[in-house]
């Protein structure tokens, strides 16, 4: 049995009403001004951005632009399952700062890690599998999941 201490699980934020109708507005239209915002929720425009800027300096969201990797010309998505051994936590490091994965995930299950990848053809993909990814120390395998359409994407579950 193993002595060595656990990771605590990060402890979940406790959010009010307020913030999460908030966070709520800005899931709907990141673009949404701190006044409708406020309207909305009942504070003032400068109660809301305070309260922003507290949710995003503490990681509790972020806000961005969503794009189309299509319509950018990024024509090849893909998951990737790897196998690894060792530290998988090290292996993840080295997947994250590919400049073509935008999600990395350590998984219990048949793989390791599972990446996200976009790239802006085939031969990028194989290229990225070959010389980056299967390249990293510790990688044992990889199976890759060409996505063929994107069916669903949104980030709009709310707060719950």
């Amino acid at each position: 049995m193993s002595t060595a201490p656990r990771a605590a699980a990060p402890r979940a934020q406790s959010l009010d009403a307020v913030s999460k109708s908030i966070i709520e507005q800005l899931q709907e239209d990141g673009r949404r001004s701190y006044a409708e915002i406020g309207k909305a929720v009942g504070l003032s425009e400068a109660a809301v951005r305070q309260r922003v800027q507290k949710l995003t300096e503490s990681g509790v969201m972020q806000i961005v632009a969503v794009t189309d990797p299509m319509q950018l010309g990024f024509y090849r998505q893909a998951m990737i399952g790897i196998r690894a051994s060792g530290d998988t936590r090290v292996v993840a490091e080295r997947l994250a700062a590919l400049d073509a994965v935008d999600y990395v995930v350590l998984t219990a299950g048949d793989f390791d890690i599972i990446v996200e990848v976009v790239c802006e053809s085939d031969d990028e993909l194989i290229s990225l599998l070959n010389s980056e990814i299967r390249a990293i120390e510790n990688v044992v395998s990889t199976e890759t999941f060409v996505y063929l359409r994107l069916q669903k994407q949104h980030y709009n579950w709310g707060t719950r």
